[in-house]
């Protein structure tokens, strides 16, 4: 197993772990009858996630960029498991890196930062659409570890056929030697 591939497992892992933390507060606003108490976990949650150093922002979005380097470098080797399987990859990555900055960073900001006219409906709402985000890049980092397991997959299964075609051609040859 490469390197790249390594760092495409740990990181796309890390980041499915760091969503199923905010999970935990999630389900509450978009699976179950919604309580004052769920609604208040998950706005400290988010505030708390929003404020936090520097450092962690810094570490999450580093990683986002070493997850799409990893994948693009798989990519240049442009076969056919690459194209298919980095391919796709790479694109349900991309999707949640999109969802990621384009709902769950302004509405954290929403969520931590709320203006006067906002209601508290409207901060509820705004939880249950980054609640709705975070499970759909769950879904797609859940792809992308899919894709990845289907490659080492395809990889091993053709080892194996390409071993059993050897050993039948280097038995043929020896048996047509014996012939002569």
């Amino acid at each position: 197993m490469a390197y790249s591939h390594a760092f495409v497992l740990a990181t796309t892992s890390f980041f499915l772990g760091v969503l199923f933390i905010a999970f935990n507060v999630d389900y509450r606003l978009l699976y179950l009858p919604s309580t004052p108490d769920a609604a208040q976990a998950c706005i400290q949650f988010y505030t708390t996630f929003h404020n936090a150093p520097f450092a962690v922002k810094t570490l999450l979005h580093s990683l986002v960029g070493v997850d799409i380097l990893a994948l693009v470098t798989k990519l240049a080797v442009w076969d056919e498991s690459a194209m298919f399987f980095d391919g796709s990859s790479l694109v349900a990555f991309m999707a949640a890196v999109i969802l990621y900055l384009s709902v769950v960073v302004p509405g954290v900001k929403t969520i931590a930062n709320p203006q006067k006219i906002e209601t508290e409906a409207e901060r509820i709402e705004s939880l249950r659409v980054i609640g709705a985000a975070n499970t759909m890049m769950i879904v797609c980092l859940a792809a992308v570890l899919l894709m990845q397991a289907g490659q080492e997959y395809a990889r091993r299964y053709e080892q194996r056929e390409l071993a059993k075609l050897q050993a039948a051609e280097a038995q043929k040859g020896a048996s047509e030697k014996k012939e002569q």
